[in-house]
């Protein structure tokens, strides 16, 4: 009776937060990647909302979530009908890459549906559209009948959260604001963004849990690093996406990386402030010891040395080493390795950004 009681009690809550959406306001809920800000994609003065709650420029794009429908007996679900309203045109290509990998954490950058609202798209013609994979975000998604433009839930330029409760100290403020709470999100940073509007070739645009290697083994689709094109197309025309900001993801403590072995060389950059140090150290490594610096006070964070482990727990130790008034946080420089470049990207953004100055960093 009481899981009964509990799924009635989930969905009475869903269809409060679909009306919410349906109302123009706006819907805090989570993903597998992280929580995301949730409006109405087809509703001007709702889009504007969620900027304002932000802090975020109103030129940044923002990504489109669709459901998956109820599956029942369908073999493969007919994803061209859901995408196509958003869209000019759908290659094969990009069907193969949507079977492959929808609903999950990737999302997709198309030429946009004249219908698009440049609100969402920042005045450009492309479109960043995904199928969360999360349970709660599909039933609200498939509720809720259309399109809904989510970025992450908290203050631009800061820490992704991760859980209900990240979510709420975010917006403290603002009482109206509903949120879904659906546990600790799995994946724990964003999802990857694959450029596909160019006839000629898919381009990685933003790192994350899915890399090019797997797209090519599940699709034999090859994408490129923005790297591997910017000769034959000097950057000119891809597409902005979110959290492509050079500072991004930030904690307002300091935040450095430092290479295996060098916490000291680390440490030496900063003669003057460092009394209190968070260093986190993998946990396939030996402990610091006490070769320390006589005036450094340490602390040792252990991270998980597996990619995906050490990935859904970085917001995480982020956000709660930012809350424990450290001086400086040390985080070790990731592998090389496509399954590390998802996190490399976030730490070094997060490291542009952090300080206590890092608002100022994320309007450059």
């Amino acid at each position: 009776m009481s899981t009964n009681s509990t799924a009635l009690q989930s969905s009475a809550v869903i269809n409060e937060a679909v009306q919410t959406l349906r109302d123009g306001g706006l819907v805090a809920f989570p993903t597998e990647t992280v929580y995301g800000l949730g409006a109405d994609a087809r509703n001007p003065d709702a889009i504007k909302k969620i900027f304002t709650a932000k802090g975020r420029p109103s030129h940044h794009p923002l990504i489109v979530h669709l459901s998956a429908p109820e599956k029942y007996d369908v073999a493969q679900i007919d994803w061209a009908a859901l995408v196509s309203p958003w869209v000019r045109d759908l290659s094969e290509e990009a069907l193969q890459i949507i079977n492959a990998f929808w609903p999950g954490p990737l999302t997709l950058v198309f030429k946009k549906d004249k219908s698009v609202l440049n609100e969402i798209t920042g005045g450009q013609d492309t479109v960043a559209i995904r199928a969360p994979a999360h349970p709660m975000a599909q039933e609200l998604l498939r509720k809720f009948k259309g399109g809904v433009v989510a970025p992450s839930a908290n203050c631009f330029g800061k820490v992704s959260p991760t859980s209900a409760a990240d979510v709420r100290s975010e917006f403290v403020g603002m009482l109206d604001l509903m949120v879904l709470d659906g546990g600790d999100c799995e994946v724990g940073i964003e999802s990857t963004i694959v450029d596909l509007s160019s006839a000629n070739h898919a381009l990685l645009l933003r790192p994350g849990a899915i890399t090019p290697s797997e797209i090519f083994t599940k699709t034999g689709i090859k994408v490129s690093q923005t790297g591997e094109n910017e000769a034959n197309n000097s950057g000119t025309n891809i597409p902005r996406v979110s959290g492509s900001l050079r500072a991004h993801y930030a904690p307002t403590t300091p935040l450095r990386l430092y290479a295996p072995g060098r916490v000291l060389d680390a440490l030496s950059e900063f003669p003057d402030i460092k009394s209190r140090v968070a260093v986190a150290v993998w946990d396939s490594d030996s402990s610091l010891g006490e070769d320390g610096h006589p005036s450094v006070y340490f602390e040792e964070v252990t991270v998980p040395s597996d990619s995906a482990a050490f990935a859904s727990r970085l917001y995480r130790f982020l956000r709660d080493l930012d809350q424990q008034g450290w001086d400086l946080i040390l985080f070790p420089e990731p592998p090389a390795g496509e399954e590390w470049d998802g996190v490399r990207d976030r730490l070094q953004r997060a490291c542009f950004g952090s300080g206590p100055s890092s608002s100022n960093h994320a309007s450059n």
